[in-house]
């Protein structure tokens, strides 16, 4: 890869395009998911979706850490910034997430509440060096890709005793949160999702590789094409996994072959298993409680493990908050449900006054449909 244009080309866009057009079986229909948020992105801002046939579309998955970050873990990040007194430093999509009563980071953060943003482990690092006198605590979040980064800040705390600093751990796990995915029941009045095929993460997989997703095709019987961002990636994905359907296939492939292996990065894996152990049961906005689909901190480094340091994180795997019932995210994140379905979207719910966390990450499905003005396309096409 020389240059990022290669990898957004016109000519070869509509040369695969092309190649889909003449594939695809007209007597059947494609629903491929996209599990990554930022899959979703690339497809309504290269316009992909527009250049599919009417039988292949795109099912938005639950790819976005932010969007599936259960309301409670909010609530418990403000109570402890009110019992505690801590400095609490969080990624900046995390600040207007909502928790229960309307309340949120930003705006206990007004109210006088220590909240800071930072860009990486290391910033909030440096803010627990800086203040010794006062207690720092790391919000961690995302999946495989963003673990191994909290991994060496927790390392690296011990090595320089800094007492002051922990981590309230929040990372998930994508294998697992597909097998959620897919055997997630039915709610009420919901019918249940089809998937044919999964357009796998891009990120996530350059850490762990494509083997921890043999068993979607092996059990499940869904085809797996892990994808580039880049919209010839995806589109080229797409192609592939139209014609593992064509042709009867199930299998693992890898379009994204120059950044991800079968084995993934062995040292970053090795150095989360040396920190982190696997919870044996994480609550997901829209797939509830999934086992062994989240990690903790490990005893060794109990120290630094907020959810143990904390009295306000005390019952932090039981504390549970009801989202508001107007809002779709949870359907939107197991596909059920398009952002245009919620009766909030852009009606009360926009970028600047969110309802639900699928607005408010820059790899939310809702924010996606605000931002490129699909919601535009699916209104007009309702109304035709």
């Amino acid at each position: 890869m020389k240059y990022i244009e290669e990898f957004r080309e016109q000519g070869l866009a509509r040369n695969i395009a092309a190649n889909i057009a003449a594939e695809v079986d007209p007597g059947r229909e494609y629903r491929l998911m996209e599990f990554c948020g930022g899959h979703t992105h690339a497809i309504f801002r290269y316009g992909v979706q527009d250049l599919m046939p009417g039988n292949v579309g795109f099912i938005h998955g639950p790819g976005c850490p932010v969007c599936v970050l259960p309301m409670a873990r909010i609530d418990l990040a403000i109570r402890l910034l009110r019992e505690e007194n801590v400095i609490l430093c969080i990624y900046a999509d995390l600040l207007r997430v909502p928790a229960s009563g309307r309340q949120s980071l930003m705006k206990v953060k007004a109210e006088g509440a220590d909240v800071r943003m930072v860009y990486s482990t290391q910033d909030a690092l440096k803010i627990a060096r800086e203040n010794p006198g006062r207690e720092v605590v790391f919000f961690a979040i995302g999946f495989e890709t963003t673990t191994p980064p909290t991994a060496v800040a927790i390392r690296q705390a011990r090595a320089e005793n800094l007492g002051n600093f922990s981590v309230f751990c929040n990372h998930v796990l994508t294998p697992a949160a597909m097998t959620g995915l897919l055997d997630a029941p039915r709610a009420a009045g919901e019918e249940p999702v089809q998937i044919d095929g999964f357009l796998g993460p891009s990120h996530v997989s350059s850490i762990i590789g494509s083997r921890p997703y043999e068993f979607v095709p092996e059990r499940y019987g869904k085809p797996v094409v892990i994808a580039g961002f880049e919209p010839l990636d995806v589109m080229q994905a797409t192609l592939m996994l139209i014609r593992q359907l064509n042709e009867g296939r199930c299998e693992v492939e890898n379009e994204y072959t120059r950044v991800v292996s079968r084995e993934g990065n062995r040292k970053a894996c090795d150095l989360v298993e040396q920190v982190f152990e696997v919870r044996e049961q994480f609550e997901w906005r829209g797939l509830g409680h999934i086992a062994h689909s989240a990690l903790r901190i490990r005893p060794e480094y109990a120290d630094l493990d907020a959810e143990r340091r904390f009295a306000a994180l005390a019952d932090a795997d039981a504390l549970i908050a009801a989202d508001n019932k107007a809002c779709e995210c949870p359907s939107i994140l197991r596909g059920a449900k398009k952002p245009v379905d919620c009766k909030l979207f852009g009606n009360g719910c926009t970028p600047e006054t969110p309802m639900g966390s699928c607005m408010v990450s820059s790899e939310g499905a809702c924010a996606a449909y605000w931002s490129y003005g699909r919601f535009r396309q699916d209104a007009q096409a309702a109304s035709a």
